[in-house]
C-alpha cells in the first residue's frame, strides 16, 4: 500500500468518525431539548397546581407543604422588594414572578 492509499484510507476514516460525531451531537442536542421542554411543562403545571391549591379548587396532603413553601418564599421576596423600593424591578416582572399563570396558558 502506497502513501497515497494510506492518506485516502485515513481521510475516509476521519470522514466516518466526523459523521458519527455529528450524529451523536444531534442526538445529544435533541435529548437536551426534550429535557428542557419537559422541565418547562412541569414548571407550568406546577404553577397551575399552586394556583388551584391557593384558590381551594384542589386539595391534597402532598401538595400543601410545597404550596406553603412557595407562599413563604413569595412573602420573603415581597419583603425584600419593599425594603429596597428604589432597586426593585418593574411591576410587570414582579407580577409574573409572584402570580401563577392563568389556567388557559
Amino acid at each position: 500500500m502506497g502513501i497515497v492509499d494510506k492518506l485516502k484510507q485515513g481521510a475516509e476514516q476521519a470522514k466516518t468518525m466526523a459523521a458519527q460525531a455529528a450524529e451523536r451531537a444531534k442526538e445529544e442536542a435533541r435529548e437536551l431539548n426534550l429535557k428542557r421542554q419537559i422541565n418547562n411543562e412541569e414548571e407550568q403545571l406546577g404553577s397551575i397546581v399552586v394556583g388551584l391549591v391557593e384558590r381551594g379548587e384542589v386539595s391534597h396532603a402532598e401538595l400543601q407543604p410545597g404550596v406553603e413553601r412557595i407562599k413563604a418564599l413569595r412573602a420573603e421576596l415581597e419583603e425584600l422588594r419593599s425594603s429596597h423600593p428604589d432597586e426593585a424591578t418593574g411591576g410587570s416582572e414582579k407580577a409574573a414572578e409572584t402570580s401563577p399563570p392563568e389556567q388557559g396558558q
